[in-house]
């Protein structure tokens, strides 16, 4: 590889990386060496600990050593071990490897770039209720992008993870009330979602919601 092409490839894992952030125990484990490490800054000895308990099949272990080895973490770089570890973690259910994983496919970084991996691996992330994966899953299902368009599906996962909270998700959902793009035209059900998404500081949806508000009223349709 050469000196241009790893800064490349070491630039966008960094940005991918950004988002996975090691997992914590759920529970207070007192006894979780590879965290209580970690948290020292004693990497070396985090990553012995989380190999030992990856190799035993502690998914959260399997994801926290394949997050540190992806990032060079108690060891260089080492990408191949890295995924490896983060598809046993993915592949035993783990929503934050399985959503950092259809990262790393549409990127094509330390694996052959697949959109339709990707959007697999955020299909499953989606439906454990991760939000940026049923955001992610929605614009492949709108875009065609890995998936066939289907403005259906991207409607629902849009509002799925407009009910999980995110602003950008709720103006997408109420504009597509609000044209009736893959769910039926519903003024009412879109104001509601711009007021949601106003309400965390879009200023955009606040505009949207008085334009539609305005609709309703001419139409005899004011909201309550």
């Amino acid at each position: 590889m050469t000196a241009s092409l790893r800064m490349i490839v070491g630039a966008a894992l960094t940005a991918i990386l950004a988002l996975a952030a090691l997992a914590a125990p759920i529970r207070e484990r007192a006894a979780d060496a590879g965290w209580q490490a970690y948290q020292h800054g004693d990497y070396a000895s985090a990553l012995a600990a989380y190999e030992a308990a990856a190799r035993e099949g502690d998914r959260l272990a399997q994801f926290n050593l394949g997050v540190m080895l992806l990032r060079g973490e108690g060891k260089p770089v080492d990408l191949n071990s890295g995924i490896a570890w983060l598809t046993k973690a993915a592949e035993a259910g783990m929503v934050q490897a399985q959503y950092n994983l259809g990262l790393l496919y549409e990127s094509g970084i330390g694996v052959p770039r697949s959109l339709t991996a990707a959007t697999d691996w955020w299909q499953k992330a989606a439906e454990q209720g991760h939000t940026e994966a049923q955001i992610q899953l929605a614009t492949q299902y709108f875009l065609g992008r890995g998936a066939p368009k289907d403005w259906k599906l991207a409607a629902k996962w849009y509002e799925a993870a407009a009910a999980n909270g995110d602003p950008g998700a709720q103006y997408i959902i109420a504009s597509f009330y609000e044209h009736g793009d893959g769910v039926p035209q519903d003024l009412r059900r879109a104001l509601e979602w711009y007021v949601h998404a106003a309400r965390q500081g879009d200023v955009g949806a606040a505009a949207q919601a008085k334009d539609v508000a305005r609709r309703l009223a001419e139409a005899g349709n004011a909201p309550r």
